[in-house]
């Protein structure tokens, strides 16, 4: 009896707190963040919508490919004459369970231009090189793709080490360079409608899109894909954007031949994240980023994803705020910091208070110091009420737009595996939102503090927001990366046998292959 009347006290000085002026504040503005983000949701799913219903037209009209381009003539011999040259960079590390289906997507495009693929390794010893081997063995009468060992960097991270010395090798006609992690699903008309708009609008300088996440059922999974899902309303655009992500960005070829505003000098010199970088110098410049509907990407989560592996990945996406190439690259960081740790836990706080209100309601029958507090629990409830409402309507927006945005990926990619949202747990979404926010500030403040971070295996120190120091130890380092669950170390991987799904993408790429470059 003790205890409960201590419980019951707790509860209502909590519950009587909770309806202070500044309680009342905070789960008000819970309740407008979560109206934002379902707003957000609604408008980024009115974008794809649009684009599914002007591909319904073009099927309906008889152009059957309407998933390559959406006029049926680009496809006639004279038109893929005139297309520009493509090469595709594609820095790799470590092999893992759905890396092959991957690669494959990516160089089975139905682009008809001049397109070239370059796989970029560490080295040798990379479980990825010998799948990469095999693959490019595979397809090698119907696809220009060749494996790049770079060596081991130095003055930036391995991917952007990677990537830059895939530029020096590209082909010196392409007009073009696309980016791609090798975590990237590519539809067969990708590189074409992103080549296409980049043709449109010569004012754009980076191309780039959005990965949609498929989680594998497990928390870490789900906490990923809820971390991604605000950013895909800046995404959702249906144009100019100022969201970069690494994993597809396709940029002008002579822009890293000259160097224009840095982009080389800023990746190479200390560079830690290629699309914040990249991001800096488009805004310092104020230069065009631009994100078409079509451009959005299916991303499987690895099915053995922990809970350790997504705090990590969260560790490196909060470590990105720590580099910077300018004084206002800084300045942007620090108010991205600020304000998303700010929101986070505005967000998460309403729903412990909600939670102290409901306890205290539950408890009021059977407590006297409860019941006198009627006011206290009346407002309690009211405010709970509206979050609970809020909370439907966001997780109801969120639902609508992944309904929107798979509808939108099964389309685009007719023959490849089907996007199902049948596999996705609510619940466990609802959960990843508290836990993602609530792990947010405090991942931020450790990034902060240590200036470090363990990516793939390697060790990255700043100083002055540039890459300082780069350690390399099997011993300390993981052997899976985070999202994919890619083995780092050891034997690779046996690639699976293709499939009549692959064989059949494999088909329809010999179909209208692309143009190989002259040699």
């Amino acid at each position: 009896m003790a205890t409960l009347e201590g419980l019951d006290a707790f509860l209502a000085a909590a519950s009587g707190a909770c309806c202070s002026r500044l309680a009342i504040f905070i789960q008000i503005q819970g309740c407008v963040i979560c109206l934002t983000l379902a707003i957000g949701w609604s408008f980024a799913a009115f974008v794809r919508s649009r684009e599914i219903r002007r591909m319904k037209r073009n099927i309906e009209d008889g152009n059957n490919f309407a998933f390559v381009c959406e006029d049926i003539n680009d496809l006639e011999h004279s038109a893929q004459l005139n297309l520009p040259g493509v090469s595709v960079v594609m820095p790799l590390k470590g092999f893992g369970q759905h890396n092959l289906q991957n690669w494959r997507s990516q160089i089975t495009s139905l682009y008809g231009g001049p397109l070239e693929f370059l796989f970029v390794v560490e080295s040798t010893n990379d479980p990825a090189y010998h799948s990469v081997c095999k693959l490019i063995y595979e397809y090698e009468d119907s696809v220009d793709a060749k494996i790049i060992v770079a060596g081991l960097s130095t003055t930036c991270s391995q991917k952007i080490h990677n990537q830059l010395v895939g530029v020096e090798r590209m082909h010196k006609d392409s007009k073009y360079v696309l980016f791609l992690d090798d975590d990237v699903r590519l539809h067969p008309g990708s590189i074409g409608a992103l080549t296409r708009e980049m043709e449109k609008n010569h004012e754009i300088f980076i191309q780039t899109g959005y990965p949609l996440d498929l989680p594998s059922g497990s928390l870490g999974s789900y906490c990923i894909y809820e971390y991604h899902m605000p950013c895909s309303m800046g995404f959702a655009t249906g144009g100019k954007t100022f969201f970069l992500w690494g994993g597809c960005m396709m940029m002008h070829a002579e822009d890293f031949r000259k160097d224009l505003y840095g982009v080389v000098s800023g990746l190479r010199d200390g560079g830690y994240s290629d699309d914040m970088t990249l991001a800096a110098i488009a805004g310092q410049h104020k230069r065009l980023i631009s994100s078409p509907p079509v451009a959005v990407f299916p991303h499987p989560l690895a099915s053995d994803l922990s809970f350790p592996r997504y705090w990590n990945y969260l560790r490196k996406q909060t470590f990105v705020l720590e580099s910077y190439v300018s004084k206002v690259n800084w300045l942007m960081n620090r108010a991205l910091f600020s304000s998303h740790c700010y929101l986070s836990w505005s967000f998460v706080l309403p729903y412990f208070m909600a939670l102290i209100h409901l306890a205290a309601a539950l408890r009021a029958p059977f407590s006297d110091s409860l019941s006198k507090e009627t006011s206290a629990s009346s407002c309690g409830l009211a405010l709970a009420g509206c979050l609970f409402i809020c909370t439907v309507l966001e997780l109801a927006s969120m639902w609508n737009l992944t309904k929107v945005e798979i509808y939108l990926c099964n389309l685009l990619s007719p023959e490849g595996p089907s996007v199902s949202l049948g596999s996705y747990n609510w619940g466990l979404v609802f959960i990843a939102m508290l836990v993602d926010n609530f792990l947010y500030p405090i991942s931020a403040m450790h990034s902060h503090f240590t200036q470090s971070i363990n990516w793939s295996g390697i060790r990255y120190h700043l100083k002055n927001g540039k890459i300082c120091k780069i350690e390399r130890s099997k011993e300390y380092g993981p052997n899976l990366t985070d999202l994919g669950g890619k083995h780092l170390y050891g034997k690779r991987l046996c690639p699976p046998k293709a499939s009549f799904l692959s064989s059949l993408s494999r088909s329809l790429a010999q179909w209208r292959q692309p143009k190989k470059y002259d040699s």
